[in-house]
């Protein structure tokens, strides 16, 4: 299984720290229905993306990029230390495994310039933050976090009427450390990174696109979760805020990178998880490479 991929001068890295069953397909896709669950069971057995009772299987993951003047990671996972008890497998974590993922890869917390969040859910700032001595600090703590300012006040303001622990374990204490930038769409890191607005999932959900003049690869964070969300675009996840939205966002995505050179790195597809989109029927398919 590939681990490192790379894609015009920039070399991109897949730090995975839980590839596992999530959720029953059905109930994470609710439009989903039993016949084309079961014109599609086959290759999804085949390729990793469903077990025998039909359950998803997901990937984890952060992507650290280098280019050739930044070193950027996208996505902080789940972490450690966070009490998360609707998820067991992510509650109270204490093993070493995403660490030791990246220091597999080269990378010690302390050459990250970067940590870009797709947006503020639970698995995707979770090693924004470690505990240190009781308290939360910034992980990696020569870099500079990314927040999309729509994502960033969304959950503000969800979290004024309800504490939202990721927010307030993950997001605030980077904001308290002076380590966060707080950012509109026309962000970018040199001429190598770009936010791209991709709404549905959540309200102020980005995808990012690397390269130097052209999208030599572009990271969708969750807006898709499954491979078969590309053969049919339509179908969002129960956890898309706006599921109309998402599936509008997705099917533009999609058409927008189709049968172009462009490498995809969703969030959770299953290993190798990264592949370049190509038309197939009414719909796409994320060819692995």
């Amino acid at each position: 299984m590939s681990l490192k991929f790379t894609a015009g001068d920039l070399t991109i890295h897949r730090i995975v720290e839980q590839e596992t069953t999530f959720l029953p397909a059905h109930d994470m896709l609710p439009g989903l229905t039993p016949d084309v669950l079961a014109e599609n069971r086959g290759w999804m057995k085949a390729t990793g993306a469903l077990d025998d009772s039909d359950t998803l299987i997901l990937a984890f993951q952060s992507y650290v990029v280098k280019t050739p003047h930044h070193t950027i990671l996208i996505d902080s996972c789940i972490g450690n230390d966070k009490p998360r008890p609707a998820r067991p497998k992510w509650n109270m974590k204490t093993d070493e495994t995403y660490l030791r993922s990246l220091a597999s890869a080269g990378f010690s917390v302390g050459d990250i310039d970067y940590v870009m969040c797709t947006h503020l859910h639970v698995d995707h700032v979770g090693w924004n933050t470690r505990l240190e001595n009781g308290r939360w600090v910034p992980t990696f703590p020569n870099a500079r976090y990314v927040f999309d300012k729509a994502e960033f006040d969304y959950w503000t303001e969800s979290n004024a009427k309800a504490e939202v622990p990721p927010f307030v374990d993950s997001v605030l204490p980077v904001v308290e450390a002076k380590r966060a930038e707080i950012v509109g769409h026309d962000f970018a890191i040199g001429d190598h990174a770009r936010i791209l607005p991709t709404p549905g999932h959540t309200p102020g959900h980005v995808a990012f696109a690397f390269g130097r003049g052209k999208d030599a690869a572009v990271f969708s964070g969750d807006l898709m979760h499954s491979p078969i969300q590309t053969h049919y675009p339509e179908l969002s996840a129960k956890f898309d805020v706006d599921q109309t939205q998402a599936a509008k966002t997705r099917r533009g995505f999609l058409e927008r990178y189709c049968d172009t050179d462009t490498l995809c790195c969703p969030a959770h597809f299953p290993s190798p998880s990264i592949g370049k989109i190509r038309r197939k029927g009414n719909g796409f398919v994320c060819e692995t490479v």
